[in-house]
């Protein structure tokens, strides 16, 4: 799970945010990763307007109800949106330049903060998108962190999130699929990302189907919903606490 970020020369999401926010639209942030290619980011994702994000998004935002915490906000698109709805909504990230963009864009209550550590009174809507759920790194870091967020959402309230089933990196031309067994979960990644000169520290990142998301969610004694689907094996669940 990724910490705290507090030296900004370690931070490219932030470095990359805030020279777009700037004006400078030509830096090349990379994610480089384990089980995948080097992947180039467009930072301009990051600042999309609620008509330019993917549907999956946007459904997410429709079920948002009350007082919302947005974990792992980025630049913060999806709390203006939030915030434009007339929704209280509090967004929280381990990147300061993320978070000084979100202030400079506007939105009211903004959290320089690792939500594993953060302390306050629960939320009717915990949100995490694009694959946000990533953040718990891996499969016990799922658990700790739906563990963990008991004492932050409220009891009729309820967690939204994406992922992704990323299995389909394992199946070869014939339709098989190769997984190595001894090697852990294959959805558990490590990255680090690069912007100009400005490399981050190591992190791990999961990805999970929704079939395990919901066997690990029942067990903590979550309901899980499945919302909706994308065309690139990608889903929208919500979370519940069992009544």
């Amino acid at each position: 799970m990724a910490t705290l970020i507090t030296d900004p020369a370690k931070d490219p999401l932030g470095r990359a945010l805030l020279d777009y926010q700037a004006g400078k639209r030509d830096g090349k942030l990379w994610a480089i990763c384990d089980i995948a290619d080097d992947d180039e980011i467009p930072i301009a994702q990051f600042f999309r307007s609620y008509e330019q994000m993917p549907q999956l998004e946007q459904l997410a935002l429709q079920y948002c109800r009350g007082r919302v915490l947005d974990i792992g906000a980025g630049a913060g698109s999806h709390s203006l949106v939030l915030q434009t709805m007339g929704l209280p909504v509090t967004a929280i990230d381990i990147s300061p330049g993320a978070v000084a963009v979100m202030r400079q864009r506007g939105i009211r209550e903004v959290v320089h903060a690792d939500i594993m550590a953060w302390q306050q009174p629960a939320y009717d809507t915990l949100l995490l998108m694009m694959n946000g759920i990533g953040l718990v790194g891996d499969l016990q870091g799922l658990e700790v962190f739906l563990s963990r967020m008991r004492s932050i959402l409220k009891p009729e309230g309820r967690i939204l999130l994406d992922s992704s089933d990323v299995s389909y990196l394992y199946v070869d031309e014939s339709g098989t699929m190769h997984i190595d067994q001894q090697a852990g979960f294959y959805g558990e990644a490590q990255f680090y990302m690069k912007y100009e000169h400005i490399r981050g520290e190591p992190f791990k990142w999961l990805y999970l189907d929704v079939s395990l998301l919901r066997l690990k969610a029942e067990a903590l004694g979550y309901e899980c919903e499945l919302l909706a689907e994308g065309e690139h094996y990608e889903y929208l669940a919500s979370l519940r606490l069992k009544t």
